[in-house]
Parts: structure tokens; sequence; C-alpha cells
């Protein structure tokens, strides 16, 4: 008789930014002791297209204007970071707060800012008022194109087994997209609202990342946290798609917990956390096994992993650097996978599998996997979705994976596959 899984909500990370509405400065104040009702939700009504939202199990943020951009140039993503930051402390900022995107190569344009504004309230979790339904979509039409076609990614799927089993690598994560195109403008702003009140427990988030263009999306997965000297990982890697019969999303989640060839695809991303964070933290847990946790659309294998900075020094953002990619948007060895990647994949990742999420000048942070997400600009939208290869893989399945990770965002435009 199989037992009941262990389900567990994503691991929050612990409080950066004061959970308060702030006043008009690209800082944060101190939390209220009782929150008012609808503050998160507010927030979230405040957006426009070109502001900053992030959304996480601990605060929400909305950033306004343009205080200060983190340039790019020669020097390692975390040097500029704390420039600017400093700089903006300098110009009169009292507790600045850069928020953006860093994408998946790491070489690439970041797109992050010190805003000149910043609000923020406790999560959108805890406001009562993200119960209420979100608008339904308006009918469109949307044309969708598959790149590449599911046929064409079922085979570098099984090229890509094939080679593992010839001693190349050990596993890849493989992405494909859905190019989607309407005749009428998005609303990038209803988007949002149905992202975060499908799954207000996550990390919902909408950037801008160049002049017209948006990345938005609702990522189940923390990349990293600090607070102070306390730092928190919670790799996902595993996953089934949920289903609409009670009985049978049960049976799906007990035996993803039971699957080996999930299994070892969590551990080797868990151990590769480990690994990562080692030379930075002392006093490490790391669960011998996973438990789990859902979004509307999917279950995943889950692992908290918690510990210590040995230098208090240590900025969360520069965690994320370290961590980034982990095998469970990349592969491993990792520049092998990185290879793997650029000949199966007919497109540039760009800021899918990146990190979104915010830092401070004292070093506290969250920096979040930028998965189940899209780029909208004008009348079009491209939506990403990658699964986890590794020997054991079956194009058909993984085929299906996908297919079931674009639903999180095709439900918030009212789009079918």
């Amino acid at each position: 008789m199989s037992t009941a899984p262990r389900v567990a909500t994503p691991a929050p990370a612990p409080a950066g930014p004061a959970a308060a509405v702030a006043p008009d400065h690209a800082g944060v104040a101190s939390a209220p002791a009782h929150p008012a009702v609808g503050a998160a939700t507010a927030l979230l009504g405040a957006y426009t297209p070109g502001a900053r939202f992030l959304g996480t199990p601990t605060r929400t943020l909305l950033g306004q204007g343009v205080h200060s951009e983190v340039p790019h140039d020669e020097r390692p993503l975390t040097a500029r970071v704390a420039q600017t930051l400093a700089t903006a402390r300098a110009a009169g900022v009292e507790a600045p707060v850069v928020i953006g995107a860093v994408p998946f190569d790491q070489s690439a344009p970041a797109a992050l800012a010190v805003p000149a504004a910043v609000r923020s309230t406790p999560p959108l979790a805890a406001d009562p008022l993200v119960a209420l339904p979100a608008e339904p979509p308006a009918a469109a039409r949307w044309r969708i194109r598959q790149v590449p076609a599911p046929e064409r990614y079922g085979e570098a799927v099984a090229g890509a087994v094939d080679r593992m089993w010839r001693g190349e690598f050990s596993k890849v994560v493989l992405a494909r997209t859905l190019e989607l195109d309407s005749d009428a403008p998005l609303d990038v702003p209803a988007m949002l609202q149905r992202l975060a009140r499908r799954d207000p427990g996550g990390y919902t988030f909408a950037l801008p990342t160049g002049p017209g263009c948006t990345l938005l999306g609702a990522s189940p997965e923390l990349l990293v946290s600090r607070r102070g000297r306390h730092v928190v990982a919670n790799p996902l890697a595993g996953s089934v798609p949920r289903s609409d019969d009670l009985a049978e999303d049960v049976r799906r989640a007990a035996a993803l917990l039971q699957s080996a060839k999930d299994l070892h695809e969590h551990a080797v991303v868990v151990d590769a956390v480990h690994q990562a964070l080692a030379p930075h933290c002392t006093d490490m847990t790391v669960p011998a096994t996973p438990t789990l946790i859902r979004t509307a659309a999917m279950w995943h294998l889950s692992t908290t992993v918690t510990g210590t900075l040995t230098d208090p020094l240590t900025s969360a953002l520069e965690l994320a650097c370290a961590l980034h990619p982990t095998p469970a948007v990349c592969g491993t060895p990792t520049a092998t996978a990185r290879e793997v990647i650029r000949e199966s994949e007919p497109f540039d990742r760009g800021f899918f599998t990146g990190m979104v999420g915010w830092g401070d000048a004292t070093g506290d942070g969250e920096w979040v996997v930028t998965i189940r997400c899209a780029e909208a600009e004008r009348t079009s939208l491209r939506l990403y979705a990658g699964a986890g290869v590794v020997a054991a893989s079956e194009p058909e399945a993984e085929i299906a994976e996908t297919a079931a990770k674009f639903r999180t965002f095709l439900t918030a435009v009212g789009a079918e596959l």
C-alpha cells in the first residue's frame, strides 16, 4: 500500500525588506503589527507595464520609476550591483533595493535597477482578498506556433538520452517554446492578476527587460534567499502534471515520491546546491528525502536546504550567482549540458531559466529561478517550458511534461495548446 504523499508549501525565504507599505523612495519601511486586509492585492492592482512587481511567500514588492540602472560592463555582476546600491545610498536613497532579472547566460546584459520608489506589503497569500477570482481572459484568437515542433523536441530528447548511455554526460534540461500572436494588444496587468491569484503562495513577477518588453510569470522555485547570516535554498526537480480528478491527483503525487527516475534527478540537483553553498555556509541542513510542493498545474519534488553564512558580507546575489545555473535548469556536467542546449534548442533562452528577485545594500535578498514564464511585447507572447532529461527519460513523457508546464501561462491568457 502506498503512503500518502508528503506535501509542503514552497519554502518561504526569510524576511528581507520589511513587509509594509513603504514611503515613496527606493527603500522599504518597517512592517505594521496588523497589516491591512487588501494591502497586497492593492499593490497587485497598482501594477502597470514598466513597473517592477515581485510577489514572494514573504512579501509583495512594487517598484516604480528608475533611480539608477545596473550597468553592463566587464565587472562581475555582483560588483556592479553592489556599486549601484552604494551610489544610490550616497545619493540620499535611505534603503536602496535592486529589483529585476538576470539571464540564463550570466555574461549577457541583466535587467536590474534601483526603482525611484518601492512599496512593500505582506505576501499575497496572507491577503484574504487574493482569493477573489481574477477577471477571466477576454475572448481572443491566438495564433500558436510551437518551436521546436513536438516531434523535433522528442528527437532532441532521444538524441540526448543516447549520448547519456554512451557516457558523455548525465543530465540536460531541454526546453521548447510557444509563440503566441493576437490581433489585439496584450493586457499584461490582467495576465499578472490571473497568475498571482492562481498561485498566490509562489513567486509571481512582472519586470521590464527592454523597451516595450515585459518578463512575467509564476515560478515555484526559490534559488536562494538570505537574511543576515541565514540562508535558504529550495531546489525542485522531478515533476508530474496535476489531475482534475482528486483520486488520480493523489495517485500521481504518491507515484512521484516513489519514482526512481525522478528521485535520481532530484538528488543530482540537491547535491549540486549543497556543493555550491558549502564553501559559503556552516551548519548546513540537507534533508535526506524530498517532500512535494504543488502548483495549480504541477507536482514537484522539493528539498529545503538551509545554512549559516561563514562570511556575513556574502550577499544573496553572490550566493545566487554561485548556484546558477543548477542542474535543475541546465544539466550536469554544466559545460557539456550548456553545449547540448546550444545544439538542441533553436532559440535563445534569454531570461528563461535565469533568475529574478531583489537584493538590498546589506546583502539580504531573494532570487528565484525564472520558470513558468513568458516574454510579452505588444501583441505577441513567447512562452517557455523545459524538462530534465536523464538516461531513463522517454521523449513522449518529456513532451507531455512541457505541455503541462505551459498550462500555467496558457490559462492566464485563455489559450489552449
